[in-house]
This record gives C-alpha cells, structure tokens and sequence, in this order.
C-alpha cells in the first residue's frame, strides 16, 4: 500500500536494487530461476519487501509496479494489466517465470498464464481474485471519511494491528483522488467481468495457493474453488490471517512457498 517513493526511504536494500527503465519501474536482485512478484489494488512492492529479501540470494526476483493508476480511465482493466505484464516481461527477456500474485496481482497472473503458457513455470497465488472478491468499497461512499477508511483497511488483516497509519493514509490518499478512484472503480469491474471459472480447468500449470483462514475479501471457499477448478493446485492455510498473508505472517509465507518451489523444481 505504501508507494514506491515510501520504499526507497525506509529500505535501503530495496532502494538499492530499484530502477527505472523505458517507462517501466521494478525491483530486482538475484539470480537463478526468474520469481515475477504481482502486487494488488492497493498493494506495493513494499508489501513484498520480505519475500524479495527472502528469495533473492537464491533466486532471480522482479517485482514490476503496475501501472494501475496511470493507464487511460477507460482502458483500465485486468487485460490491460496482463498486455502491460507482457510487455515488461518482453523488455526483461524473462522465460519460465513463476509468478506469484497477490489479490488483482494473483488475478493478473491468471490471464496472463492462459495466454502465455508456454512464458511460465508455476503460480503462486495468494488471496487472488478471478472468482470472487469483496472489494475495498464498492462506490466509496465515505472515501472522504478517514475513519471509514481506517476501518476498511483494518478489514484486510485478521490483527489489525497490521494497519498502519502509514497504510491508512496511503489508501486514503489514494481514494480520494478522482482520477485513482475512477480507476480503482473500472479495475473492480472489470475483475468481477473476467471471471476465470471456465478457464481454469484449461490452465495445467503447477500451482501453490497459500491463503489466509480469516480472509474476508477473498473468503477460504474461494480458495477451495481455485484449489477444485485448477488441474494442478496445492493449498495451504494461514492461521489468524486475512488478505495479505506475504505482510500478516511473512515468515510463514516465505516458508511455505520456499518448501512448494524446492518440492516443484528441485531446488
């Protein structure tokens, strides 16, 4: 949620490995098979700062920021999403990446997958939409209301603890610009639009679901259904864990994953 700006200030080992190229604005660092990190509506590199220092002495990871708020109002939608993730992994001559994906970045990665298969390795994903999603506020009624917001924010974590006032103020800033929110409206839309139910039996791809057991934004059963309709899904719970369970339990989420990624490939 924080911004990328917000990163470079309070990390440096992030700052040290960010950049700046062709209009495209990542993280990366490492070596080794290629980790594509995929944030979410209101999500950040920031909220993968553990899993890129987690995985990268080990690993080649790249967290591209999404252009969700700088894409023509109209044009912004998951597909526009996927067609940019293209493009970048075009620029970056990426090849059998595993992606992992959070929330919307879970939900790109869906479509990128099905129209790229032969571009990937596995998935990851983590309280991903593409089924179903409570969404952070439908038309946000309250969106002036710092209160409201608060509490919304406080809904993405089973602690609340986890909400910080630099998360509060980020989310709050960002929906009460006009042109964010508008584009925040279309990219809800157009997820609820793109329901992938009818293509994920197609998309024979190995996969690692880890989700939170106190999701309400993306409720376990949808994690169940990804685990029903996808050919070659694997999933596992977080205990007292909401929406992003990479920010909520980092240790344990960087866990998981590094068993999943060594029993899949080895390593």
């Amino acid at each position: 949620m924080l911004s990328m700006e917000d990163v470079k200030e309070n990390t440096g080992f992030v700052e040290a490995h960010t950049f700046e190229e062709k209009g495209f604005r990542y993280a990366e660092a490492g070596s080794g098979p290629t980790i594509v990190v995929l944030h979410g509506l209101f999500g950040a590199l920031s909220n993968f700062r553990s899993l890129f220092e987690h995985f990268s002495p080990h690993y080649r990871v790249v967290i591209p920021t999404l252009p969700l708020y700088t894409m023509p109002a109209l044009k912004t939608n998951v597909k526009a999403l996927s067609d940019f993730l293209h493009d970048f992994m075009q620029f970056k001559g990426l090849e059998n990446v595993n992606l992992v994906g959070n929330s919307l970045g879970g939900h790109v990665a869906l479509l990128y997958t099905s129209e790229h298969r032969e571009k990937v390795n596995s998935m990851t994903l983590t309280a991903s939409s593409g089924l179903y999603e409570n969404s952070l506020g439908g038309t946000f009624p309250k969106r002036g209301n710092y209160d409201f917001i608060k509490k919304k924010v406080a809904l993405t974590f089973y602690d609340p603890v986890h909400a910080t006032k630099d998360l509060v103020d980020e989310t709050f800033r960002i929906v009460n610009n006009n042109q964010h929110a508008l584009r925040i409206l279309h990219l809800a839309k157009s997820a609820i639009r793109h329901n992938m139910a009818k293509e994920l039996p197609k998309m024979n791809v190995p996969t690692c679901l880890i989700w939170g057991r106190n999701d309400t934004i993306t409720p376990p059963e949808v994690a169940e259904e990804f685990q029903n309709l996808l050919p070659k899904a694997d999933l596992y719970w977080l205990d007292e864990c909401g929406h992003a369970p990479m920010m909520e339990h980092p240790d344990k989420f960087n866990s998981t994953l590094s068993k999943w990624l060594s029993r899949m490939f080895i390593r």
